[in-house]
């Protein structure tokens, strides 16, 4: 038995020596939309794949700079930045869908004075300062008959939910429900939850999404193939385990509130395939569609080719 081991052991150690460094740039901090690359990285997926993956937070420069640059060989990025960056000429691709239906959406505190869009008017919006974001709140007001004009938006950056809404600064705001929504239910703090998917289908979209360059995909195809068998089995694991996936989440960033992450994991868990035929999956239709109102919207100068934004051919 114990000559066993210290074969195994040999044999990884060998297999760490001639793995081939990847680096994979998060859109955020992490957080459990992240969760299944750190369990590939944890459990010896990635290794087993010949990987050496390096998780990394993006600073001067985004995912979509670094993986269009080649400075990262993949990235986690949005639709809506995919279908922009691809508008503007950079050659980057969606390579798979980390949860399958758009989960964001928007909040404000119960008994606040807001029952609906219309309610919005009058009222104090939290923004960090996109255009799109800008334009989308537009886009859903008009849609309910109230008037975009009377919403008085308060540029607060990445300022969090509650510390905005608890201190009176704005009075709603766009929130991810798989993180600010299951923590207003950890913190006790009842809130109203009007889901982006639910308003109109041209919102359900993928949000967020691995990204990698074309180039990569060009000259290293059979890597790109690798890197998403391990983070599909990282996904599995999470979507089967959620309790022990936040447990190796934790593990890399201990700063994190452990209470949140592993509701926050539990909820995610049936989100991240959903209804999909398995876990990354990408429909042109869902990228045509918000393309098309990106480009309606004036965001897109003209429109692109949608099935060169995304490809579901190096999934497992």
């Amino acid at each position: 038995m114990k000559r066993l081991i210290f074969i195994a052991m040999f044999l990884i150690s060998v297999l760490a020596l001639f793995a081939e460094e990847v680096t994979v740039v998060l859109d955020w901090y992490p957080n459990t939309n992240h969760t299944g690359l750190y369990v590939a990285k944890d459990l010896g997926f990635y290794r087993e794949e010949g990987l050496d993956v390096k998780i990394v937070q993006p600073s001067r420069l985004t995912a979509e700079q670094l993986v269009a640059s080649g400075k990262a060989e993949f990235g986690v990025s949005y639709q809506e930045a995919v279908t922009l960056s691809r508008g503007e000429g950079m050659p980057i691709v969606s390579i798979a869908a980390i949860i399958q239906h758009n989960t964001s959406g928007f909040a404000w505190l119960k008994d606040e004075g807001i029952k609906s869009v219309k309610d919005w008017e009058g009222k104090r919006y939290g923004s960090w300062g996109s255009p799109i974001e800008k334009a989308t709140i537009e886009y859903i007001m008009r849609k309910y008959g109230a008037d975009p004009s009377k919403v008085i938006f308060v540029n607060v950056g990445q300022m969090d939910f509650f510390a905005g809404t608890l201190n009176d600064v704005f009075d709603f705001a766009w929130i991810f429900y798989g993180w600010d929504g299951v923590a207003s239910k950890v913190k006790g703090i009842e809130i109203e939850f009007l889901p982006l998917k639910d308003i109109d289908e041209v919102f359900d979209y993928y949000t967020p999404v691995l990204i990698t360059s074309e180039s990569l995909m060009k000259q290293k195809p059979d890597l790109v193939r690798r890197f998403l068998r391990a983070t599909a089995k990282g996904y599995e694991y999470a979507i089967q385990h959620p309790v022990e996936a936040a447990k190796i989440l934790l593990k890399y960033a201990p700063e994190l509130d452990e209470k949140i992450v592993v509701e926050s994991q539990k909820y995610l868990a049936g989100q991240y395939k959903a209804d999909a035929e398995k876990w990354g999956y990408q429909k042109e239709e869902v990228w045509r569609r918000y393309a098309e109102w990106l480009h309606s919207m004036g965001f897109l100068k003209e429109m692109i080719d949608v099935t060169k934004a995304f490809t579901n051919e190096f999934l497992p």
